[in-house]
């Protein structure tokens, strides 16, 4: 811990690089692993052909799965300190492949949303855009006010990532010096390449996972095997 908390306090252009393990303590499960959504539910609801073909089909589950829990969920202790991290200086920011927008609920500014988000939807007729707050999912799908179905703006199966937040993500991994990996197996490409495009530029890796890893061995300079509240518990007494 000595080491990581001198790192992270000399660091200048920090990253922090998140994955559904940071949110499980806000009650939000992840897709795999123990507890995962894909062990209860098939996937083929958020595959992109099967939206284009069943929107209704699509959106009862995603109502169901997503939005129901994503809406009442609030920042944990690592939210709350990685976005301290920020704005205390020397960690530019945040590249989440979250969907549930707590990092910026906690205070974030600068975060790279990789897969999307729940918080806006678009239309696919006319390309309005609307915050899912504001968007009744009494009746589904949830339509624009032109007549077309509205669609979630978070990555579906079968579509790329958003390129903004693809080619801001790359650049913030190839310049950082110091990297925390949290939450996250390292399985889902791309964004699983992130953390080797920093380590490769030379930034050291801190990993915070319960469970080893793509990245622990190889990759991070430093493992600690716990939950990310109880990491950022601890070095919130250090900052």
């Amino acid at each position: 811990m000595k080491q990581a908390i001198n790192l992270i306090r000399n660091a200048q252009r920090g990253v922090v690089f998140t994955g559904a393990g940071v949110s499980v303590e806000s009650s939000i499960p992840p897709f795999t692993g123990q507890g995962g959504l894909w062990n209860q539910y098939d996937p083929k609801f958020i595959e992109i052909d099967f939206f284009y073909a069943q929107p209704q089909r699509s959106w009862e589950e995603m109502k169901k799965i997503f939005f129901t829990c994503m809406k009442e969920a609030q920042p944990n202790k690592a939210h709350q300190v990685i976005a301290q991290l920020e704005k205390r200086g020397g960690f530019c920011g945040v590249i989440t492949q979250n969907i549930d927008g707590l990092h910026q609920k906690a205070g974030s500014q600068n975060v790279q949303e990789f897969h999307g988000t729940i918080h806006h939807m678009h239309c696919l007729n006319c390309g309005r855009q609307y915050q899912t707050k504001e968007v009744s999912l009494d009746a589904l799908p949830p339509r624009c006010s032109c007549g077309g179905v509205l669609k979630p703006d978070f990555v579906f199966y079968g579509e790329g990532i958003p390129p903004a937040a693809y080619q801001a993500s790359v650049e913030m991994a190839s310049q950082a010096d110091v990297m925390l990996v949290v939450g996250t197996a390292g399985q889902v490409m791309p964004a699983c390449s992130l953390p080797l495009l920093a380590k490769q530029h030379g930034a050291k890796i801190i990993e915070v996972n319960t469970m080893p890893s793509a990245y622990t061995e190889g990759v991070s300079d430093l493992f600690f095997q716990q939950k990310a509240t109880e990491f950022f518990a601890e070095l919130e007494k250090h900052l």
